[in-house]
């Protein structure tokens, strides 16, 4: 039987239930130990997770365009690169490109490959023309400036020369640190689940500084989920 719940729609756990879910969630707790300290089910557990992460997601996803001093920058997820392979071409993987608005917020994407039309259509969605991007050497980087930015410094990681009071890609790749170090825990999900995990990772980078239990109730509040 429902239970009316404000945070979601035909819920079969009380608002109090649900809200030490969040703040298990909140805390990165995993859903076993969430399990054993709200006495649900692990199904029921996941269920809820996967509304949230869900939720994370689309919050994620309507990230206003970024504008001022920004970096960008792609990784790889996944298994072991294969022996000899290296940077773009490294097979098995998952490709993510990364946006970071300097002292902001960061924006991840999955893509099917390094290219320069597959990067440049993730910057013109999400990068204002007036912005300063700061990229590496990769070629899939050329012609921003061409495209209407109005500059792009580059970073050549392999001579090592570059002043790290300007120019350089620190922060994107501080979240590449902190988003495979928390993906660790979760090593053999289903690749079909990736995408959540990392969009969580992206939003608890960019509320890393704040409270995120209240910032996520007040968002599900808005509109409650629906489980799937």
């Amino acid at each position: 039987m429902p239970i009316n719940n404000k945070y979601v729609y035909r819920s079969r756990i009380s608002k109090a239930k649900f809200r030490k879910l969040s703040k298990l969630f909140c805390l990165d707790l995993t859903a076993t130990q969430i399990a054993e300290l709200t006495h649900l089910s692990c199904n029921s557990v996941n269920k809820y997770l996967k509304a949230i992460r869900q939720r994370i997601a689309q919050l994620c996803e309507n990230e206003s365009p970024f504008s001022g001093q920004v970096e960008v920058d792609e990784s790889y997820f996944g298994a072991r690169r294969a022996k000899d392979k290296r940077g773009r071409g490294a097979r098995g993987k998952t490709i993510v490109f990364g946006i970071f608005k300097r002292n902001g917020n960061v924006y991840t994407e999955i893509v099917p490959d390094a290219s320069k039309k597959s990067l440049r259509r993730v910057i013109r969605g999400k990068v204002s023309p007036n912005s300063i991007i700061h990229s590496d050497g990769w070629r899939g980087y050329n012609g921003l400036v061409d495209l209407g930015y109005a500059k792009h410094l580059r970073v050549d990681h392999r001579r090592n020369e570059f002043d790290t009071s300007t120019s350089h890609i620190n922060g994107i790749e501080g979240f590449w640190g902190f988003a495979k170090t928390r993906l660790v825990k979760y090593r053999g999900m289903h690749p079909s689940t990736f995408y959540l995990y990392l969009k969580e990772s992206e939003f608890r980078f960019n509320y890393r500084k704040e409270n995120m239990y209240p910032k996520l109730l007040t968002f599900i509040r808005q509109e409650p989920l629906k489980l799937s």
